[in-house]
């Protein structure tokens, strides 16, 4: 579910996904100039398992999910691109560096 699609409201999205609608505007703040809906982006969630703040990084999964390609805009007008069954540890750290650079 996201925002303006089927008519959903930011406080039904937040709902959803267990999160504050500040953190919507938020994300829609910073994302300003480099998302656009109209262009067709989309937010999807993404389940991520974290303990103590840093992302898991053995999941048992029943049945894996094929993979994809996924785009993470970053700050700054940067992106990467990844394949979807990336360790989430690695791509964890690999943001950090990015934005560190």
């Amino acid at each position: 579910m996201s925002v303006g699609i089927d008519g959903a409201t930011v406080t039904q999205v937040a709902q959803r996904h267990e999160i504050t609608r500040q953190q919507i505007y938020a994300w829609r703040h910073e994302l300003k100039g480099l998302w656009s809906p109209d262009a067709g982006a989309l937010f999807f969630p993404l389940d991520l398992p974290f303990a103590g703040g840093v992302p898991v990084t053995h999941v048992p999964v029943a049945e894996a999910p094929p993979s994809s390609v996924v785009e993470l805009r970053l700050r700054g007008g940067r992106s990467l691109h990844f394949d979807s069954t990336t360790d989430p540890v690695a791509l964890t750290a690999l943001i950090r560096a990015v934005e560190a650079a």
